[in-house]
């Protein structure tokens, strides 16, 4: 299955997180765009990228239990994920005096994710998990954040160049 095969591909701009949401599910519905790809590292999630072009990028991420991304954001992308197996969490600061609050997520379930929304994604379970994500425009960097009493407090912005991949 190519990008020309989902409804959404013909695109002419950024894709808002209705339309990535959409993206996600259409791609999870169809795992022979993404199933041969599908890699479970020891103690850690992995990564790879399905699909890149100038309006968006779709990502394959597979975790392992007590695998995460630590909390960070996604610069100026939209960007949307649906977990296809096992479980995963969401954790987003609540603005409470460093609180945050987490978000079970199941199969089929799809999250959105404003352009520089602060979120964490995790695997609590012993049941490996497979998720797809999508962001538009392309992911390009990603800063990361510890959590203080005032809330989210940037450390490290990483960019994200177009051959990024696991180690």
């Amino acid at each position: 299955m190519t990008m020309t095969d989902f409804s959404v591909a013909s695109y002419s701009r950024s894709l808002d997180t209705e339309n990535l949401a959409a993206l996600v599910r259409e791609f999870a519905d169809n795992p022979a765009a993404w199933l041969g790809g599908v890699r479970f590292v020891a103690a850690e999630r992995w990564w790879t990228r399905l699909h890149s072009d100038d309006t968006l990028d779709v990502w394959l991420l597979t975790w392992v239990q007590d695998s995460g991304t630590d909390l960070h954001d996604h610069g100026i992308s939209a960007g949307a994920f649906t977990v296809v197996s096992g479980r995963l969490e969401e954790v987003r600061p609540t603005g409470r005096r460093g609180a945050l609050a987490t978000t079970a997520l199941s199969p089929g379930q799809v999250r959105r994710i404003e352009p520089s929304a602060v979120h964490d994604v995790r695997s609590p379970s012993n049941v490996p998990a497979i998720s797809i994500h999508a962001y538009s425009p392309p992911l390009r960097e990603m800063t990361f954040y510890e959590l203080a009493a005032s809330g989210p407090v940037p450390t490290r912005t990483v960019a994200t160049a177009a051959d990024w991949s696991p180690a």
